[in-house]
């Protein structure tokens, strides 16, 4: 089976597997197939590897923070289930990558169970892993685990757990993995210790990783966590404290996301002051609920991220690749004319004035001999120059979210590649352009039906639901079957799908994120009812 075909079954898989879980998403999959075969022929992508691989079709919470900033008690506490450790100096440095289980005890799988399954979002992520920090690709079970968790609150859902950022021996790579995973996240939660709130390692993280998104749609799904925040109830000066906290993020740009403060009511203390008290747990309480709200919309933001993504890739291969290999292939063409003349200059010269000194009566066969000597000294030096140049102006061109432009600038600049008839890169026609055409439409129409679905202003239909129920109640028909409909996610449980929304590989593990997907967000009341403040 070609990789091409390969690629193909896994996208036609994940199609089956959305018509039970998220049916909103299978027309996106086939808008990824048709970019799929753009990024190929132009080179951006290898042939068998997807767009689908790069995005994570599962609702993603990333928790980021040092070691004492209380993510891991947070995480504990709203799972409903002791599944990481917590301390105040460093318990797992590796990043954890929580996941729902049916089984009633934890289990702890390898970090290559993660990069070597298309359906999750570290897909081959040894390869960024071995780029930034040679030798580390084949240690990847020292940067990654997964935890098969039997919490309700993880159906159809992933959550990653970061190791602190504290500085450590492996800090390149544990950066490169964390902006792969803020990349991808649908919520970021960054938490910070309000006894030491200005972690010099945690600035410097996100420096790197948050900036990037400040100018972007994705600024918004960052949510500053100041935990811990009861160690300040004696002095009454909560106010003070969160005003310097942010006003330290602003300096550094982080002044995009919102920003909340939290403590663990298990282990707090209460002052004596019952007013100063109820004054913090009324904050903790009210921020508390607007957390959980961020974390109860996950799935309507991921299907909304998905099919957003399309359009986003197709701005990007059109406005930014295109362009850029244009510039950088215009350059190498360039350079390669001037050679090509100064060649054929050269070669034709010598060749004249071999011919002036025998008198212009050479033997046909010595002719025949200096013609063939001089097209080998061109096709010499002209494609050795033809590799060096080609080298030279694609250095600066690498792999970006829209694929690999090097590998792209490679493809058009092969030896059979024209140097002076050739003015786009390869793949690169208006056929092309009117194909992105399309699958923008399509995107912007598919946001239309999400929108449609989601939100009702005109107001039509709550009229035409009154309207039914009022005609309902006429024939004497019982109003409730109305309401009895399932939505996608909840049907996926009858529909004995034992893969995830994600899934573009057949599974038979226990580890099913959207099995039976549920909006359990918060679903229970004792859940979540508290964030972590110990440590992580």
């Amino acid at each position: 089976m070609s990789r091409k075909t390969y690629a193909k079954n896994r996208l036609q898989r994940l199609k089956e597997h959305l018509q039970h879980e998220n049916s909103d998403l299978t027309e996106a999959v086939n808008s990824y197939s048709e970019l799929d075969a753009i990024a190929w022929k132009i080179g951006l992508l290898p042939r068998g590897v997807s767009y689908a691989n790069h995005i994570s079709w599962w609702p993603l919470v990333s928790v980021l923070g040092t070691f004492s900033a209380g993510k891991s008690s947070f995480i504990n506490s709203w799972l409903g289930v002791d599944v990481q450790r917590s301390g105040n100096q460093a318990v797992d440095d590796r990043f954890t990558v929580l996941t729902y289980g049916p089984d009633e005890k934890v289990k702890t799988l390898p970090g290559q169970a993660l990069d070597s399954d298309p359906r999750f979002p570290f897909y081959q992520i040894s390869k960024d892993i071995e780029d930034v920090s040679p030798g580390d690709g084949n240690k990847i079970d020292k940067f990654l685990q997964m935890k098969v968790v039997p919490s309700e609150v993880l159906r159809g859902k992933l959550v990653i757990d970061s190791p602190g950022f504290d500085a450590d021996e492996q800090r390149k790579s544990t950066l490169r993995l964390t902006k792969h995973i803020v990349r991808l996240s649908d919520l970021v939660l960054v938490f910070f210790d309000a006894r030491h709130p200005e972690s010099g390692a945690m600035q410097d993280t996100l420096k790197h990783l948050v900036e990037e998104h400040l100018d972007s749609m994705d600024a918004e799904k960052f949510i500053y966590i100041l935990n811990q925040i009861d160690t300040s109830a004696a002095d009454n000066n909560l106010e003070d404290i969160v005003a310097s906290w942010r006003s330290s993020l602003a300096q550094r740009g982080l002044s995009a996301g919102k920003f909340y403060v939290s403590y663990n009511d298990e282990i707090a203390v209460p002052v004596k002051d019952a007013g100063i008290w109820s004054s913090y747990k009324q904050k903790r309480d009210n921020d508390h609920a607007q957390i959980m709200e961020h974390l109860d919309g996950l799935n309507t933001v991921r299907t909304y991220r998905i099919v957003g993504n399309l359009k986003l890739l197709a701005n990007n291969i059109e406005k930014e690749a295109i362009p850029r290999l244009n510039v950088a292939l215009s350059r190498w063409r360039s350079a390669m004319r001037v050679v090509d003349l100064v060649l054929w200059f050269v070669i034709a010269a010598f060749a004249f004035v071999v011919w002036f000194k025998t008198g212009f009566a050479l033997a046909t066969w010595k002719l025949v001999s200096l013609i063939l000597g001089s097209l080998g000294a061109f096709a010499l030096v002209h494609y050795t120059t033809r590799r060096i140049l080609a080298q030279h102006y694609g250095r600066g061109l690498g792999d970006e979210d829209v694929g690999d432009l090097g590998a792209a600038f490679d493809k058009s600049t092969r030896w059979f590649r024209s140097v002076w008839f050739r003015r786009n890169p390869v793949g690169w026609r208006k056929g092309v352009r009117r194909k992105l055409d399309r699958i923008r439409n399509r995107t912007e129409q598919m946001i239309e039906n999400l929108n449609s679905k989601n939100s009702d202003p005109s107001g039509r239909n709550k009229e035409s639901a009154t309207t039914s129920d009022i005609g309902g109640a006429v024939e004497d028909k019982p109003v409730a079957v109305k309401t009895a409909v399932s939505t996608p996610s909840d049907m996926s449980g009858s529909a004995s799908v034992s893969t995830s929304s994600g899934a573009i590989g057949n599974s038979s593990d226990k580890s099913e994120p959207s099995k039976g997907a549920k909006p359990s967000v918060g679903a229970k009341p004792s859940v979540g009812a508290k964030s972590g403040s110990s440590s992580s």
